[in-house]
């Protein structure tokens, strides 16, 4: 069995496709290693990949011209990052940054914007993808106006557990800080 036929089920939205796309899809998978802070894609610059996480976890950060960042999507194994290149643009509007070391599966842009135009179940399931990320970044805004800061950051921790699919979370407080767009407390004493 091939590594990536292996690996099929560890990306979720691949996982949901009939076997015949997947196969058509298969030659066009590379399998990756990605490294903690690696950058995919900087903000205003071309996608070449698109990417399908499966053991990795990838931060899309909004980036202010001061340098400060938000976190504004967490994608796992649920998902994929180079969502702009099926919207047309094939230009990141966010840095994505990998935060969780791992493997993922990444295809050329011009291959996933053909197999997305082709229809079918692979655009359903990007479809699909891409109003779930919706939903999450409205109610995200919701949550960052209303909730206390101990409230978003539980949210947070939640969404980084169900992504990496453990108890044990490999971060920082400094990392925390920034993707929740506060100053990180220092102890007094």
């Amino acid at each position: 069995m091939n590594v990536l036929n292996a690996h099929r089920t560890a990306n979720r939205l691949l996982a949901k496709l009939p076997d015949s796309d997947y196969e058509r899809l298969l030659p066009h998978l590379e399998f990756v290693s990605l490294s903690q802070h690696q950058v995919l894609a900087e903000a205003g610059e071309s996608l070449e990949y698109a990417y399908f996480p499966v053991e990795a976890v990838i931060s899309l950060l909004s980036v202010m011209e001061d340098g400060s960042m938000v976190e504004a999507v967490v994608v796992g194994n649920e998902g994929a990052v180079g969502i702009p290149i099926v919207l047309g643009t094939n230009i990141a509007t966010v840095q994505a940054v990998v935060q969780i070391s791992g493997l993922a599966m990444r295809m050329h842009a011009e291959q996933f914007k053909a197999e997305f135009d082709r229809g079918g179940a692979f655009q359903d399931a990007i479809l699909h993808y891409i109003q779930v990320v919706f939903i999450h970044v409205t109610r995200l805004a919701a949550c960052n106006r209303l909730h206390r800061l101990e409230n978003r950051l539980a949210r947070w921790l939640l969404t980084f557990q169900d992504r990496l699919e453990s108890n044990e979370l490999p971060l920082t407080q400094e990392f925390i800080s920034h993707m929740l767009g506060t100053r990180r407390m220092r102890a007094i004493g």
